[in-house]
């Protein structure tokens, strides 16, 4: 919990580090703010003293302004569906108040419960293993720069539910996912390393008052069922929780616990792993300009810990500092506006390659020096280009949104394999470890979010060490006097086909309609894919794929479409790529001959992409 109210707002001056307050007794005074439109209330803790410490937003004649005010209100347990935390195999949940509408569900006693649940979870599994012993386990800590990681201490929370079940807490403070893995393979004991497991606290690119918690030991993260579990037991911990044990709890993690810059020895690592790949000395990026959008993530580091070393100048990198507002852009590299801000950096400093992450590091993409986009299909191409090199002929894992014009890419260009998998990160490099253990060669599984995982780098989803591959592409080439510049990348995936018209169009189920509520919207949703493939079936102009692991996937006038029933949410999304506007509209009257049948599906914006389709 925050030490104290003065406490609470120095850790807000490090989170927002565009804000600069002027300290005064129990309060912050008015803070300059991009996020002024009408008062409201952006987070809240409560400290040890049981005041609530809000961080509003105040209406001004002035340019917007945050500031603190403190009231008092006593710690309470509310109501908790811990069920409703999990997000395939992440927990995800809302943290802070600051949106109407977005009641808070991760809440600091809930965090506490699931770090139990971990420890437990933990301890189980190794005793299953028959590794348990005496030995005092040890977890490791790290968050990315989201507001509630500091300001309501969501890593000290997990941090005293570990504690009290007799776990040495290792925190890193600001890391990326990546490293939480790493943390548990590397051997330092000045870093207390290896851990017996590692938990970063993230949301990934969702909205500042959101955050989540993902999950890992050395055999790789948590998986869904095992989310399932912890969640399960968190709920039975959380039903038992009072004051009185989490101050139990918060005076063990004091003696339990231990601070460690971690990120500076996985930034070298990634930095020996360039110097290894590329033999061209300790500066092989000597001579080359890459500039890094970490969009107010965590991935700042990249710049001054990983390519400033290997002699990169890093001149105009942006949104390096931490900022759970995320006042610039979404940290996301499927969004617009984000890949946008590093293509409007490249140009602007004539820079050789851009690259930018998500908000914890672990998806990526990158820009060429004509603002090319390297990213979704792109991406996977280029880093499947570089793994054939390397081992020719394997398999290459993508999930089931990836393009038609990819496919012919690595089984026609570049001799490889493609298994068009399913939608979800997890899935898809599950996928690739389950195709090397039945003896079918697989070194890469890739989404087209830009999570991407290497065989030899322990199936790790890893951004930055997608990045590493670029970068030893650049500099080997460099050294052997083939080429300067990105160019080299760029050249490797110009036969890559690419459609002219694309689209994505969300058709949502309405779960409160006659027809759904009696089944469930999944049962709904299958019904509609069912139709789908008997309409299909019945027309000669369309060619439903033979291998397809979900939805529907269909080839015709040129292109392609899969509807497909979302992981989570009662949607049923809709992929369309195609030649022309003629084509995608073509392929989706064909979607709408179905679906505009079931009268519980939300078909306007299928219809609106038809219409303007059909005034081009």
């Amino acid at each position: 919990m925050l030490g104290s109210t003065l406490c609470c707002s120095k850790q807000a001056v490090r989170v927002f580090p565009s804000l600069k307050p002027a300290l005064s007794g129990n309060s912050v005074q008015a803070l300059p703010s991009r996020y002024s439109h009408k008062p409201r209330q952006l987070s809240s803790c409560t400290n040890r003293s049981r005041r609530r410490v809000v961080l509003v937003e105040a209406s001004s004649p002035n340019p917007s302004q945050i500031s603190f005010a403190v009231e008092s209100q006593p710690t309470l347990f509310q109501a908790i569906d811990f069920k409703k935390l999990q997000n395939g195999s992440d927990i995800r949940g809302v943290a802070i108040v600051g949106v109407e509408g977005e009641p808070v569900t991760l809440t600091e006693p809930a965090a506490e419960a699931i770090g139990t649940a971990f420890a437990r979870f933990l301890r189980g599994k190794k005793e299953q293993a028959g590794e348990a012993g005496d030995r005092q386990l040890s977890v490791s800590i790290g968050h990315d720069s989201r507001v509630s990681a500091d300001v309501i201490t969501a890593a000290a929370a997990v941090a005293r539910g570990l504690a009290g079940e007799g776990v040495k807490v290792v925190r890193f403070g600001l890391a990326s996912t990546p490293a939480m893995f790493s943390s548990t393979v590397t051997q330092d004991e000045s870093l207390h390393c290896p851990n017996d497991g590692g938990i970063m606290i993230t949301a990934s690119h969702l909205p500042f008052n959101r955050n989540g918690l993902k999950f890992f030991t050395a055999k790789g993260g948590a998986n869904k069922a095992d989310i399932a579990t912890i969640l399960a037991s968190a709920a039975q911990i959380y039903a038992s929780m009072s004051a009185e044990s989490v101050r139990a709890n918060q005076e063990k993690a004091e003696k339990q616990t231990v601070l460690v810059d971690y990120m500076k020895r996985y930034a070298a690592d990634l930095v020996d792993a360039v110097r290894k790949a590329a033999k061209a000395g300790d500066r092989p990026l000597e001579g080359y300009h890459i500039v890094v959008d970490a969009g107010n993530g965590a991935g700042g580091f990249f710049a001054g810990g990983v390519l400033e070393p290997l002699g990169a100048n890093t001149a105009g990198s942006q949104f390096l500092e931490p900022d759970g507002l995320f006042p610039n852009h979404i940290p996301n590299p499927e969004d617009k506006a984000a890949m946008e801000a590093i293509t409007a950096a490249v140009l602007r400093e004539k820079a050789d390659l851009g690259i930018i992450f998500d908000t914890d590091v672990d998806r990526a993409a990158a820009v060429d020096s004509s603002g090319k986009e390297i990213n979704r299909n792109r991406l996977i191409a280029l880093i499947a280009a570089i793994v054939l090199e390397e081992h020719p002929g394997t398999t290459i894992v993508t999930d089931s949104v990836t393009s038609d014009g990819l496919t012919t890419f690595i089984e026609s260009k570049l001799g490889g394999k493609h298994l068009r998998f399913k939608r979800g990160y997890k899935n898809v490099i599950d996928e690739g470890v389950r195709l090397n253990s039945v003896g079918e060669e697989c070194h890469l599984a890739m989404e087209t979010s830009g999570h991407g995982a290497l065989k030899e780098n322990r199936w790790l989803d890893d951004g930055a060490y997608l990045m590493v591959k670029l970068l030893v592409k650049l500099a080997s080439a460099a050294a052997k006097g083939e080429a300067k510049g990105s160019a080299v990348l760029t050249r490797m995936i110009e036969d890559l086909q690419e459609a002219d018209e694309a689209t994505e169009v969300r058709l949502r189920i309405n779960q409160d309609h006659a027809d759904v509520a009696p089944i469930g919207f999944r049962a709904y949703g299958e019904k509609v894919l069912e139709a789908l493939t008997a309409t299909v079936e019945g027309d000669a102009a369309l060619s439903k794929a033979p291998v397809n692991y979900e939805g529907v996937r269909v080839s015709g006038f040129g292109g392609w479409f899969l509807l497909r029933l979302s992981l989570h949410d009662p949607v049923l999304p809709l992929n369309i790529e195609g030649p022309s506007k003629a084509a995608t509209r073509r392929l989706a009257e064909a979607v709408v001959s179905v679906t505009s049948q079931f009268p519980a599906l939300e078909i306007s914006a299928l219809q609106k992409y038809i219409d303007a389709c059909n005034q081009n």
